[in-house]
């Protein structure tokens, strides 16, 4: 499935942290912003290391399902494009 998550997070250690963690999941696209090609079983791994972060009053995390129609019709305007699961398999 495709996953695309943002967050507005004020402090930079909690910020640099959650970058880090996305980043074992899927691609930045924006500062605050990645999608991923992920299982359910990594779903429910990412939701529970987003359930640990320590957020502010203030600060949010969203995390978007996108069905594969919804997908295709992405729009991009300026550089960039939409993340695609890799062909590659390693056994």
């Amino acid at each position: 499935m495709f996953v695309l998550i943002s967050y507005d997070v004020t402090d930079d250690q909690v910020r640099f942290r959650l970058a880090r963690t996305l980043k074992d999941f899927g691609k930045r696209v924006q500062k605050s912003v990645f999608e991923a090609e992920i299982d359910e079983t990594e779903l429910t791994r990412l939701r529970k290391q987003l359930s640990w972060v320590k957020l502010d009053s203030d600060d949010s995390i969203r995390l978007y399902r996108l069905c594969e129609g919804c997908v295709k019709t992405v729009q991009i305007w300026g550089s960039g494009e939409v993340t695609k699961d890799p062909d590659i398999v390693v056994l």
